[in-house]
């Protein structure tokens, strides 16, 4: 494994633990800066918000930058954002913070796709943009434990301080490890044999790339995807204590087992991706239609809730790594559409989130959330089916294409 993988890694995952530990320190935020407990979660709704802003703004902003310089520039905002926060003497100062390690989460996790699928072989790009995520599932199970565990011991500001600190040894693996070019398309041959200047890649060319159905089909079935995960996983909690039946001190091991689950799904997916990748897309999202639907059905059972909270872990983020690949080379290449399709990401998790509660507000009960989101999640499916179909017949008529004789070569032609 390219040890530059790792780096982007454990920047995924400094990056990951940002968003997901404040869940766990938000009583102790919120006294510390005499707010209310809905303006300290607006640390976290703030923090969602500018990260689909900033991946679009940011990396069409550095749309012409070596993106290894971009990583490291991203990375250093991310440092800041959480020095902001560790050091906040006032709420404003620490919402500022938030929203500055946000602006490069979206860019970091597009642009990062690119620079990992370009350190391995063409055959193994899925698994690289796994290897990525990695870092960010696993502190999507560490992150709420692990903020409440150093927040309880040594406040709420030693977790910032910590992860200020992971994002300094990324930034050094990045700058050592990761190669300058990784991630740039080969510059054409100049006269002499020497390296020409790079392809354009401003943000005119970026733009290019969304005139592809393929980009705009890949993106929808991205927002339908997480939005019908996020929009169960929003009321998670309720479902399990209301009705099945748990403690409320259960929810956080029960929401680890999810995690475990995205942290499996996230490196399995990566690895059949590699093979078929749009089959692959397909089985995981109609998985995760099938999971959340069942889930309705059996969540007053303890064990069938265990079980099937990991499958929901699994099918949800089995098609993360196929869906960025997919994106990035039907927009070939473009940085902007990576990223682009984290923020169709957020979108959809605010949609999922806004529409399993207003199922719970027309008073469906809280196993409601679950349907809606299989409802979502299933749109998702026809939706990757018709960028799978659309692809499979451009890609047989290109072979057509390919293999037909030339009417030259043929009698009675080309004489």
């Amino acid at each position: 494994m390219p040890s530059g993988l790792i780096a982007l890694a454990l920047g995924g995952f400094g990056i990951g633990l940002t968003e997901f530990l404040i869940a766990g320190l938000l009583p102790q935020v919120a006294s510390s800066f005499a707010v209310s407990e809905a303006a300290a979660g607006r640390l976290i709704s703030g923090y969602a918000l500018s990260v689909a802003i900033g991946a679009i703004a940011l990396t069409a902003a550095t749309a012409r930058l070596p993106r290894k310089q971009v990583l490291v520039g991203l990375v250093a905002l991310f440092v800041i954002g959480n020095l902001l926060s560790a050091i906040a003497p006032s709420y404003p100062v620490m919402m500022l913070g938030r929203i500055v390690a946000a602006l490069c989460h979206g860019s970091f996790f597009g642009i990062g796709s690119l620079v990992a699928r370009s350190l391995v072989a063409p055959e193994r790009k899925s698994r690289a943009v796994a290897v990525m995520f990695a870092g960010l599932t696993l502190a999507n199970v560490l992150g709420v434990p692990f903020g409440a565990l150093v927040g309880e011991r040594w406040g709420w500001r030693a977790a910032f301080w910590a992860v200020t600190a992971i994002g300094v040894l990324a930034l050094a693996g990045i700058v050592a490890l990761v190669p300058g070019r990784a991630g740039q398309a080969p510059p054409p041959p100049a006269p002499g044999g020497r390296p020409g200047p790079l392809p354009d890649a401003g943000l005119r060319a970026q733009l290019r790339a969304f005139r592809s159905w393929q980009v705009w089909l890949t993106l929808t079935a991205t927002a339908l995807g997480y939005g019908g995960m996020f929009g169960a996983f929003t009321y998670l909690a309720y479902t399990f204590t209301e009705v099945g039946g748990f403690s409320s001190a259960d929810v956080a091991w029960l929401l680890m087992v999810y995690g475990v689950g995205l942290v499996v799904g996230n490196l399995v997916g990566g690895r059949a991706a590699d093979h078929d990748r749009d089959r692959t897309l397909l089985l995981s999202l109609l998985g995760l239609t099938l999971t959340l639907a069942v889930f309705g059905l059996l969540a007053d059972s303890a064990v069938a809730s265990v079980i099937l909270v990991f499958l929901m872990g699994v099918t949800g983020f089995a098609g993360v790594p196929g869906m960025i690949t997919r994106v990035t080379d039907h927009a070939h290449g473009a940085a902007l559409a990576a990223s682009a399709n984290v923020s169709a990401s957020n979108l959809g998790n605010a949609l999922g989130a806004w529409l399993g509660g207003l199922a719970l507000t027309a008073g469906l009960g809280y196993r409601a959330p679950l349907y809606v989101g299989a409802g979502i999640v299933l749109a998702s499916v026809l939706v990757m089916a018709v960028a799978a179909h659309r692809a499979g017949s451009a890609t047989a008529a290109t072979r057509d294409a390919d293999t037909e004789p030339s009417t030259a070569a043929m009698p009675g032609h080309g004489r």
